[in-house]
């Protein structure tokens, strides 16, 4: 079986710092991607760069605030970017194909089936999807955090075996490098820490929306999938392949965890929660250590209005999250037998469900 890359490429490294196109940034990476092929691995690219391409074609001065600007900018720069790639890859005779995407089609978990099989089959046919997220219709002010997160997402979703997230940095540093000479960069990361995103700052360049933090984000997500993640740059011939192999000039962030099942994904990175349970020690172990259900007995506090079915966040002693669940219980019934043992709640309540709050197969830990 072919080993699935999914490489991110944000618009920072596709265009200037005005604005527009860089077509040879493009031929590079097509050429890159074209090598990974040559390899024997099959890639998929996520890119971003569609707003900052329009924006000065349409007639704009500097790149656009307005929410509708944006959409009409990316209108422009989306047709421009796909003949960009659309070319540069038949130099190497691959075939490409537009994908676009938008938070919705993640949350909705039929959407994300009909978007897996699309991608599959496209990868059957040996075309290359290039995917981007649809900002012309997005109204969620164009933040897929750059495109990072969705990039996590697709390669959770692909069941990839690498996520490369190219950046004009290579990698991550412990002090912000443009501002402190004696920053030091990271070279492997094992857990991602509340200090890394503090090393991590803020926003990159102005003519991107992401920063080192939205790439935090989507490492995150990736390394949680099980999904090896490496955040660096990409400016030579080769390096590409070499970042694959545990050379690239950036941070690897390494997981010992298995592929998520996408019911998983959706549950853990997708779902908007409706409430929050607040639990004790010992409930806190049994979810993260013991792989144990969350019963009535556990909870010490219920927040939020929400229905048996619900996705809630859960939080431990220490207000910390320690994941999301699907809960069996109104929030009003949870209310009257939270912090009871299991005998009690059969003698207070009739059972029409589970016993358990939140049964171990609809929960996913974040922790």
């Amino acid at each position: 079986m072919l080993h699935r890359i999914v490489v991110k490429i944000g618009s920072s490294s596709l265009t200037s710092e005005e604005g527009g196109l860089n077509e040879s940034a493009t031929r590079f990476f097509a050429a890159e991607l074209a090598s990974l092929i040559s390899a024997g691995y099959q890639p998929v690219l996520v890119t971003s760069g569609a707003v900052a391409a329009g924006f000065r074609e349409i007639g704009y001065a500097q790149r656009p605030k307005l929410l509708h600007e944006k959409q009409a900018a990316a209108a422009v720069g989306q047709a421009l970017l796909m003949q960009a790639y659309r070319e540069a890859f038949a130099r190497h005779g691959v075939r490409s194909a537009q994908v676009l995407l938008t938070r919705a089609d993640f949350n909705s978990r039929k959407r994300m089936g009909n978007a897996s099989m699309a991608l599959e089959e496209l990868l059957k046919q040996n075309v290359i999807p290039i995917i981007n997220e649809n900002d012309t219709v997005s109204v969620d002010e164009l933040k897929f955090g750059d495109n990072d997160t969705l990039s996590a997402l697709v390669a959770n979703l692909l069941k990839a075996d690498h996520l490369l997230i190219l950046t004009d940095m290579d990698g991550l540093y412990t002090k912000d490098p443009r501002i402190d000479p004696a920053a030091v960069r990271i070279s492997k990361v094992e857990e991602i820490t509340d200090e890394l995103y503090l090393a991590a700052g803020g926003a990159g360049s102005s003519v991107g929306t992401g920063g080192m933090r939205s790439k935090l984000d989507a490492a995150r997500i990736g390394t949680r999938g099980g999904i090896p993640v490496f955040v660096g740059r990409i400016t030579l011939e080769g390096e590409m392949l070499a970042a694959v192999r545990g050379d690239g000039h950036g941070t690897y962030f390494s997981t010992s965890l298995a592929n998520l099942p996408r019911k998983k994904q959706w549950l853990g990175f997708l779902s908007t929660p409706l409430g929050r349970l607040y639990v004790d020690e010992g409930a806190a172990e049994a979810l993260i250590h013991g792989g144990r259900s969350l019963l009535p007995v556990g909870v010490k506090r219920v927040q939020g209005s929400f229905h048996a079915g619900d996705v809630v966040e859960v939080y431990g002693p220490d207000e910390a999250t320690l994941g999301r669940g699907i809960i069996n219980y109104d929030a009003e019934q949870l209310d009257t037998i939270k912090g009871l043992s299991s005998a009690e709640v059969v003698k207070r309540i009739d059972l029409v469900h589970r016993l358990e709050v939140i049964h171990r197969d609809e929960w996913i830990s974040l922790k």
